[in-house]
């Protein structure tokens, strides 16, 4: 199938996960291609106009170059210079569903003619969309005012293969596109991490034998945040009333009552980030960009210099993220200490096996916890907040400021990573529970123990645990990232 783009308005969530995620292309209707040939003739207009007017990067050069007026026998030459040079940063490759987001967001400025791009330039665009892979694009060392650096990777070959005009090259290296598909794709797997994160600490809920009460529906309406009324209905739902007999008649610990309410929390971390990006899909973010001011001087609108290429929601939506996962490291690392500490959890002794000579130990899973805890370190110090760089950074002159937009997502995707490993690691102690119980495993939750046992056939045999709740945490982000 093929997402057909018209105006803003179609570049929508859900058009991002069609187009990264399944693959789909990309076409712009003809109502697009006569909106952007609209664009272009006003630019036109405005320099036949007024040969002597300053717009940024058109009539004057760019960055450092600012001050300096191009001559009209200039502005060609200046047109046609590549962005090569700008393409500075390597390391670590982002996914190639990210790539596909940021290049559609690429033409949230050009389908309605705001950027004033040469159609051309925007089908060019679009057609990265239709097929091929995607051009390589670093996710380190992007420390730029703005998204230059990034976005003259993803576009570098494009310039080379049509020949730009006046502003073309701008348009396709300013704005912040890279930051729209970054907080896209946090927000996208956010969702799909917390279901799996539900399922997990529901399974260790039953595991824990765990009052019913905890999760009760009056505490929907009691809480008051739609949030915290997800997480409660979906633990509920999965665990389905649990196995039916005599549960704890205390209550749990802290790290059991309060799962709804820090499984909400980053639910509205991911809404926060879903709200982010679907407002930052349809933002007109280009510099200069064109405003319809029309007077004496100006009768065709004109072209203002701003600051819409640097996206500070994104940055602070995706270290929401961060900080829930870290939050739901913690949580699991508790969870499976109390699952093995029989003397709060009230189950039988997990690490002896009676019926071996001198009770061996058999399946011990007592260092599971510990690795947690490194899981949940790591998650903690991804969990800082990304601030504007404290020094002057981001280039020279003009460019003063670096956008850490780049940080933020690194942080959130290697922060949601250690949450991955830690959720692997609590679900083997939680179905342990059940089996020296048991205790059935809830219906709802039957596919998760199976993704389980598939790698631990015998949770009570003496094995290492750790390869295998790596290979678990594997099977868990198949789902994260479909």
């Amino acid at each position: 199938m093929t997402v057909m783009v018209e105006t803003r308005a179609d570049l929508t969530l859900d058009a991002a996960h069609r187009v990264a995620w399944n693959g789909e292309g990309v076409s712009l209707t003809p109502r697009a291609l006569k909106a952007m040939a609209a664009g272009r003739d006003r630019l036109t207009r405005i320099l036949e106009h007024d040969p002597e007017v300053t717009i940024y990067g058109v009539t004057t050069g760019a960055g450092q170059m600012a001050k300096t007026k191009l001559k009209p026998e200039e502005r060609k030459g200046w047109a046609k210079m590549s962005p090569v040079g700008a393409a500075s940063s390597w390391g670590d490759l982002l996914p190639e569903r990210v790539v596909r987001m940021i290049v559609l967001a690429r033409l949230t400025n050009f389908v309605e003619g705001h950027a004033a791009v040469s159609p051309e330039i925007a089908c060019g665009v679009a057609a990265m969309l239709n097929g091929g892979p995607m051009p390589p694009l670093p996710a380190k060392g992007q420390g730029g005012a703005g998204e230059i650096l990034s976005l003259s990777h993803l576009f570098m070959d494009l310039v080379e293969r049509i020949e730009p005009e006046e502003k073309d090259v701008m348009c396709l290296v300013n704005g912040s596109p890279s930051a729209t598909g970054l907080v896209s794709d946090a927000a996208l797997t956010a969702y799909n991490r917390l279901q799996v994160a539900a399922e997990v600490l529901a399974l260790s809920f039953e595991g824990f034998n765990a009052p019913l009460g905890h999760l009760d529906a009056e505490l929907e309406a009691y809480w008051n945040n739609p949030h915290d009324r997800w997480a409660l209905a979906t633990l509920r739902g999965l665990i389905d009333g649990g196995h039916g007999g005599e549960r704890r008649s205390y209550q749990a610990p802290v790290s059991y009552r309060i799962i709804p309410r820090m499984l909400g929390q980053a639910r509205r971390a991911a809404a926060m980030a879903e709200d982010v990006a679907t407002e930052s899909l349809q933002a007109v973010t280009d510099n200069p960009v064109w405003v319809d001011v029309v007077d004496d001087d100006h009768p065709h609108g004109q072209f203002v210099s701003t600051g819409g290429y640097h996206n500070p929601h994104a940055v602070m939506a995706m270290d929401c993220l961060s900080a829930a996962y870290a939050n739901l490291c913690v949580i699991a690392e508790r969870h499976g200490a109390k699952l093995l500490d029989g003397n709060v959890s009230l189950l039988p002794d997990q690490l002896i096996d009676p019926d071996t000579p001198d009770g061996m130990r058999r399946g011990y899973m007592g260092c599971l916890p510990m690795a947690q805890t490194g899981y949940e370190e790591e998650a903690r110090m991804y969990s800082q907040a990304t601030l504007l760089p404290g020094s002057e950074s981001g280039g020279f002159g003009q460019n003063d400021v670096a956008s850490p937009v780049f940080l933020a997502w690194s942080k959130q995707q290697r922060a949601g990573e250690c949450l991955d490993m830690a959720l692997a690691s609590l679900a083997p102690i939680a179905l342990r529970a059940l089996d020296v119980t048991k205790r059935p495993v809830p219906q709802k939750l039957a596919d998760l123990a199976g993704t389980v046992r598939a790698v631990f056939p015998d949770l009570s045999g003496r094995q290492p645990f750790g390869p295998g709740a790596g290979a678990i945490a594997e099977a868990l982000q198949r789902r994260i990232y479909p």
